[in-house]
């Protein structure tokens, strides 16, 4: 082991990074106008319109405490699909917005430092019913998929770029989580980012929880090949970037 790398990425974890920034600089005090909390969407592509509450039904149960002993991760489900009902509440329980501030703030069902709420979700979608293979983005502020594009060799790409853990390709969904990390910079300024992984953890707990109701499992994923993941998503790397994702499936009984 390099103790002197270990020392220097130990850091990270510290938050004595906040004792070196002067918080007078940073763009939300110098008045610079805050970034969106969601993607700017080409309205010409597909909405889908997903279920609130209301349509869930009986089909979604969810007791706290059962869900809690039975947290665990799952890297083996059935060849069966998801429904879009079932997604919906998947999408709400991990990025739900309860109420919209303003256009740069908004409660959600996860916390986040100072209300940023700096990841967007994709989706790798192969086995949804009612809904063609491909990428999609879920677009927390109208609770809609849009569809993004379609990639052939989809299952063997997503495989690939999670390091050819092939389990990964088989799932009906693939949640992937990225980071806009400059909707948390505006406000924190260098001491952004270890609180966007912070984030990211909320998030995907819920999502450990939330497939209990709907007899579904995931496996919390960070180890993947960070460029050809970007690639894959089509996205640039730098003002945007994959931080985490997670395959959801049925589980036999």
């Amino acid at each position: 082991m390099n103790k002197i790398l270990i020392e220097k990425y130990r850091d990270f974890l510290k938050d004595s990074i906040r004792m070196k920034i002067d918080f007078s600089k940073t763009d939300q005090s110098l008045g610079v106008k805050p970034p969106p909390i969601e993607k700017p969407h080409d309205p010409d592509k597909k909405h889908i319109d997903l279920i609130l509450d209301a349509g869930w039904g009986k089909s979604i149960k969810l007791d706290l405490v059962t869900a809690i002993k039975n947290r665990k991760s799952h890297r083996s489900f059935k060849d069966e699909s998801l429904t879009l009902n079932e997604l919906s509440f998947l999408l709400w329980a991990t990025q739900g917005i309860k109420e919209v501030l303003n256009s740069a703030a908004a409660f959600r069902v996860v916390p986040s430092a100072g209300c940023r709420h700096a990841l967007e979700t994709y989706l790798v979608i192969q086995n949804i019913e009612g809904l063609k293979p491909g990428v999609y983005r879920y677009l927390p502020l109208e609770h809609q998929l849009l569809f993004e594009f379609a990639e052939e060799g989809l299952s063997e790409k997503i495989s690939s770029a999670a390091l050819n853990q092939v389990f990964i390709g088989k799932a009906p969904v693939v949640f992937v989580w990225t980071a806009v990390p400059y909707r948390m910079e505006w406000r924190y300024d260098l001491a952004a980012h270890k609180v966007i992984a912070i984030d990211a953890g909320h998030v995907c707990q819920n999502l450990y929880l939330a497939v209990n109701a709907v007899g579904a499992g995931t496996c919390a994923i960070a180890a993947y090949d960070q460029r050809f993941m970007d690639s894959l998503l089509r996205v640039d790397g730098e003002e945007e970037f994959t931080v985490y994702l997670a395959p959801v499936g049925k589980l036999s009984n």
